[in-house]
C-alpha cells in the first residue's frame, strides 16, 4: 500500500509527507483559509510579495492586501512557505522580488513566475529559461510556473530546475488538462519531478494527472472559491492520493473490445441436452 511516509515528494533533496501544495488568495475569509489548510495538509504554501515595509507582511498570491494578519496566519500554521514572483512581467522585476521574499520569508525556494500575456496569464516563454538560470546561480530552488512544451520544459532542466511547473490550463479556468497528450509526453519524456500547476478545478482533475505519474499540484482558486473551501481542499487531497496510488498500482491496458470479467469453468450440461 502507497503510503506518506514511503512514497514522500522530494524537491531539491527536501522530503515532503504531502502531493498538495496550496495557494493562500481569493478565501472568504482568513479563517476559511486556515481550516482549509489543516484539513488539506498541504507540503507547501504559496504567497506574494509586491510591496514590503517595515511594518507589514506578504500579499496573498493573487495581490490581496493583507499586511501583518496575514504574515501571522502563515507563521501560525507552520506550514513551509513557498514565495512566488506573481505579477512579474520582466526578469529583473523577478530577480528583485526574489531576492525581496527570500529576506523575508528566510527560505530559498521560489516559485518563478514571469508573465507574458495579461489576458491569459501565460508564463514568458521567451525568457523564463533567463530568469531561471539567474535565480539558481542566486542560490534560489526554483519552481518554475511554465507551459506543458517539452523543449521550454527540458532546457528549464538544463539551467539547472530540478523541477518543473506546468500548467493544466490558464491561471484560474478550471477547465482542467486541456492538452492531455503534451503532458502525457512530457512526463514520459523528463526524469525529475513534476507538479501541474494551474487550471485544474475539480478534485478529478488532480487525480486524473497524477494518475499520469505527475508528482503534485498546485492549487488555489478551485478550492478558495469553492461553495465549502475546506471540504473541497480535503476532497483534492484525497484526489491527490488516490491519483498517486492508481499509478503506482499500475493501471490495465485500455482493450479495443469487450473482455469478459468472469472466469468460464466449464460449459452447462443443459447445453448438451437434446
Amino acid at each position: 500500500m502507497t503510503t506518506l511516509s514511503n512514497d514522500p515528494l522530494v524537491l531539491y533533496g527536501q522530503t515532503f509527507q504531502s502531493r498538495l501544495l496550496l495557494g493562500t488568495a481569493r478565501y472568504p475569509s482568513p479563517d476559511l483559509l486556515e481550516a482549509a489548510v489543516k484539513r488539506a495538509k498541504p507540503a507547501m504554501l504559496t504567497a506574494s510579495l509586491r510591496r514590503q515595509t517595515a511594518n507589514q507582511g506578504p500579499q496573498g498570491s493573487a495581490g490581496n492586501d493583507t499586511s501583518s494578519g496575514f504574515w501571522a496566519l502563515l507563521r501560525k500554521l507552520a506550514v513551509p512557505v513557498l514565495p512566488n514572483t506573481a505579477g512579474c512581467h520582466s526578469v529583473q522585476e523577478v530577480i528583485a522580488t526574489a531576492h525581496m521574499a527570500r529576506e523575508l520569508f528566510d527560505t530559498p525556494w521560489i516559485k518563478l513566475e514571469l508573465i507574458g500575456d495579461d489576458y491569459t496569464l501565460q508564463p514568458d516563454t521567451l525568457n523564463l529559461v533567463d530568469a531561471a538560470s539567474q535565480l539558481i546561480r542566486d542560490g534560489f530552488q526554483v519552481l518554475p510556473y511554465c507551459t506543458e512544451d517539452l523543449v521550454l520544459c527540458q532546457r528549464l532542466v538544463d539551467v539547472g530546475c530540478q523541477a518543473v511547473m506546468p500548467w493544466a490550463a490558464p491561471i484560474g479556468t478550471g477547465r482542467g488538462p486541456v492538452n492531455p497528450y503534451a503532458l502525457q509526453v512530457l512526463r514520459e519524456r523528463l526524469k525529475v519531478p513534476m507538479l501541474v500547476d494551474a487550471g485544474l478545478g475539480l478534485p478529478s482533475h488532480a487525480c486524473q494527472v497524477m494518475e499520469w505519474g505527475y508528482d503534485g499540484v498546485l492549487l488555489n482558486t478551485a478550492v478558495a472559491l469553492a461553495q465549502d473551501p475546506v471540504a473541497m481542499a480535503g476532497a483534492f487531497a484525497d484526489a491527490v492520493g488516490a491519483g498517486r496510488t492508481a499509478w503506482r498500482a499500475g493501471a490495465m491496458a485500455a482493450q479495443d473490445s469487450a473482455q469478459p470479467s468472469t472466469p468460464v469453468l466449464g460449459t452447462p450440461f443443459w447445453h448438451h441436452a437434446g
